[in-house]
């Protein structure tokens, strides 16, 4: 779940039908467009937002603002499978107004003028939506092309440019040539400047001064989708197609499972892959999950018990050569599965859970550029091989009792555990934990 969201009360809205609109910084969190009971800001999205349990079958999501720079953009599957489960999706604006146009076969309406722009090809490039962010506030420091584009045919409306669409062009053409990122306020008037449009710098500022949203063609597509949200209505009968529900996609899925658990979220992933490390009895859970899967197969296969499984696979009864044979990847989107796989799983195994989360997020803002895959992994096997007390040479077989699979493997599933490990070690070291 987005940790940016703000608190609401699912019930204060009558309909109880909950408007989920991704936005920032073309709309703020204190926009009044945004202070309807149903609506619930949130953070610019990235892949896996949506994967967020909060969001019901009937619910909307209005996309607006997303990040793909800073970390991997918001995938087109995801809108699919919300559609897919009776969610209605718009997109405007920016990034909204991209997967909008790319997905509007689909289902996923689009709203505004840069949607329109998109839906007709005469805009294809994805930076003229682009913009600079401040990295504390998350305030816009530059100008997104499509806006200048916007002011530009306003200009030539008012006369303020010569007629025709050649000083237009090449004023965009100029104004194209600087990156979306150093293309502030200063810079476009420094570009027009050069390019002899003076007195279109002058009409601008005196525009902006009088009002401050003067040409933001984003600002109004923005809040029009929220409008068109809360007028209701749904997303039509387009088909969503089956497609969409692949290999990958149910990867994604587990990646980003959450639960609510006494009240209190919790990353699926990160539940699990603790107790695969700490739990000292995890290989008696991983060969109850091997049972039942070979029960019950995820893709379907023939069911059987798992002593015929592993005669079959390796021609002797011995359970221990099972684990080198048979890779299943455990279904963190399974409740049943789930059962199983926590069912070891204590109180206090539940209070580490949220503390390694807030340790993760606490590393993000003290480290710049932190991510959890880019822990090294000379730290991970020192851990693992603390927790499980082994050598180097016993994390494979410690690895697969486990349902980690190879030393590897290991490695790079338990580095989301390093942060939380590291400050528990740290303040034990204190004298702040006792074990």
């Amino acid at each position: 779940m987005s940790e940016h969201s703000l608190s609401f009360d699912h019930t204060s809205w009558e309909g109880r039908l909950m408007i989920h609109v991704y936005c920032g910084p073309t709309l703020g969190p204190d926009d009044p467009v945004l202070a309807h009971p149903a609506v619930r800001w949130l953070a610019p999205a990235r892949h896996g937002d949506f994967f967020d349990p909060v969001i019901a079958d009937t619910d909307t999501v209005v996309l607006v603002d997303g990040v793909y720079h800073q970390a991997p953009a918001v995938r087109h599957k995801e809108l699919l499978a919300l559609m897919a489960r009776g969610v209605r999706v718009i997109g405007a604006a920016s990034i909204g107004a991209l997967r909008a146009a790319e997905l509007h076969q689909f289902g996923v309406e689009g709203v505004g003028a840069v949607f329109e722009l998109y839906r007709s090809g005469r805009l294809t490039a994805d930076d003229e939506v682009a913009v600079g962010q401040d990295p504390v506030d998350g305030r816009a420091l530059t100008w997104p092309l499509v806006n200048l584009r916007h002011v530009l045919g306003l200009a030539a409306a008012a006369g303020v440019l010569p007629p025709g669409p050649r000083p237009v062009d090449r004023l965009l053409d100029e104004l194209r040539g600087v990156y979306y990122a150093q293309r502030t306020p200063a810079a476009v008037r420094a570009v027009c400047r050069r390019a002899g449009a003076g007195p279109f710098v002058e009409w601008l500022d005196e525009q902006r001064a009088a009002d401050a949203r003067f040409g933001d063609v984003k600002y109004s597509d923005a809040v029009a989708a929220v409008r068109v949200a809360l007028e209701g209505g749904g997303r039509g009968e387009e088909a969503v197609p089956a497609v969409w529900d692949t290999g990958y996609f149910r990867r994604w899925r587990g990646h980003f499972a959450t639960q609510v658990v006494d009240g209190v979220a919790m990353p699926t992933r990160l539940r699990v892959v603790y107790q695969q490390v700490f739990d000292p009895g995890f290989a008696a859970v991983w060969r109850v999950y091997l049972e039942r899967c070979s029960l019950f197969p995820p893709d379907g296969g023939a069911r059987m018990p798992l002593s015929q499984r592993t005669r079959d696979l390796t021609g002797t009864a011995d359970g221990s050569l099972l684990h080198a044979v048979v890779r299943v990847d455990p279904d963190r989107c399974d409740g049943s599965a789930l059962n199983v796989l926590l069912a070891r799983e204590s109180v206090a195994d539940r209070t580490a859970v949220v503390r390694y989360a807030a340790a993760i997020e606490r590393a993000r803002r003290a480290v710049p550029g932190f991510t959890v895959e880019g822990v090294r992994d000379d730290v991970v096997m020192r851990m693992l091989t603390e927790v499980w007390r082994c050598d180097g040479a016993g994390l494979g077989e410690q690895a697969r009792l486990r349902g980690l699979q190879t030393a590897g493997r290991a490695v790079e599933q338990a580095k989301v555990l390093v942060a939380g490990f590291m400050e528990d070690q740290r303040r034990m070291e204190g004298g702040l934990v006792r074990g």
